[in-house]
């Protein structure tokens, strides 16, 4: 009887990540979705500046 109990609780756990990252993706598709591409764009050349890689 304890062995299921753990083996539920372990299943139960390891499907966190998956469900978070599901969200999180579903998340960004959707914001990404309602955006202009110029925003985008825009965003990505600052993410580019400010981790140093050059993009010019």
């Amino acid at each position: 009887m304890k062995i299921e109990v753990k083996a539920v609780a372990a299943s139960r756990t390891a499907a966190l990540p998956a469900l978070f990252a599901l969200v999180l993706g579903a998340a960004i598709i959707t914001m990404t979705g309602h955006l202009q591409a110029s925003t985008l764009h825009d965003a990505a050349h600052d993410v580019r500046h400010a981790t140093g890689f050059p993009c010019h």
